[in-house]
């Protein structure tokens, strides 16, 4: 948050507004936007997740005789033959504790409710001191850098910023466009409560890797308390939507955010995950990008050959 609002705050600075009450606008325009946003689907999305809860009960009793059944079978699908043995296998182990985990009672759920809202609060509370003192803390870190090298600092780092920001933005793009599809395609499929499980897979996606994989799990386990074929339909959909997003859009979206070659992006984020795993994922490709701005900046000052004096003397005339 701290990134995406920066640059709006820097330019009501210089504008003449006090940056605290530049901050201020910045989150008022936020909180209206969202808020607007809000009243016009949370009608909608409170529908769906109280149905929803109330109908955990039902999807539990029919997807667990479900399950039961499946093991140890072999399904058809449009003249495929397809072996649940695995995967049910799995699944019915823990199908009670997930699907009460993620839809609990109403305690648990108002619970859940109080924890988010003070982690929003205080997620605000610190992206507004990162805000405000982000000049504070550049200075501190060029104060660090070696008196002839800070001009190559202040590029290096003005480039940085502006990548992280585009980042950020990149990945909300990305985020959004899983939920949006998700939820028509479980909506085109005939499952009930599409805008709730849409929003749920755009909110998951923002975990690198696995978040594709958890937001398809309730809309799987309410397909199969309808019936297997039609949870096979729903988890290839979720299947193909996450394949073709992340393997061929976001290396694109991503590629362009922080101006490096799609196939660098797919690089970077392999080698994030083989290094550190899932955090791996989450820096892999701000490293990577903050890797081509050194170097972009480095090399033209080692390689390149010396301007002529004639054009130096131009230069300062």
């Amino acid at each position: 948050i701290a990134f995406l609002i920066t640059p709006y705050v820097d330019s009501l600075d210089e504008w003449g507004t006090p940056r605290p009450i530049a901050i201020v606008i910045i989150f008022a325009c936020l909180i209206g936007l969202i808020v607007g946003l809000a009243s016009a689907i949370a009608p909608l999305l409170s529908i769906e997740v109280t149905s929803l809860q109330k109908q955990v009960p039902v999807i539990a009793a029919t997807a667990q005789p479900r399950l039961n059944q499946l093991q140890g079978t072999q399904l058809h699908v449009a003249g495929f033959q397809i072996d649940l043995t695995k995967p049910i296998d799995a699944a019915s182990q823990h199908f009670n504790d997930f699907l009460l985990g993620q839809f609990g009672n109403a305690v648990s759920l108002g619970i859940t409710a109080l924890t988010t809202a003070l982690q929003v609060i205080l997620m605000l509370i610190v992206a507004f001191l990162l805000a405000m003192n982000s000049h504070a803390t550049s200075r501190v870190m060029r104060d660090l850098v070696p008196s002839d090298y800070r001009t190559d600092f202040d590029e290096i780092w003005t480039a940085t910023k502006k990548m992280l920001f585009a980042y950020v933005k990149g990945q909300l793009v990305i985020a959004g466009l899983i939920g949006i599809c998700s939820g028509i395609a479980v909506a085109v499929l005939g499952l009930p409560y599409a805008l709730a499980l849409g929003l749920l897979a755009g909110i998951t996606s923002l975990v690198p890797y696995l978040g594709p994989f958890l937001g398809a799990i309730p809309a799987v386990l309410i397909g199969l308390a309808d019936s297997p074929q039609k949870a096979i339909l729903v988890a290839a959909a979720y299947l193909v939507i996450s394949n073709v997003i992340l393997n061929f859009i976001f290396p694109k979206v991503m590629g362009d955010a922080v101006k490096l070659p799609p196939i660098l992006v797919i690089v970077a984020f392999l080698a994030g995950f083989s290094l550190a795993g899932i955090l791996g994922m989450f820096v892999a490709i701000p490293v990577a990008a903050t890797i081509r701005i050194i170097f972009d900046h480095i090399h033209p000052r080692l390689f390149d050959p010396p301007a002529p004096p004639e054009a130096v003397a131009e230069s300062s005339a």
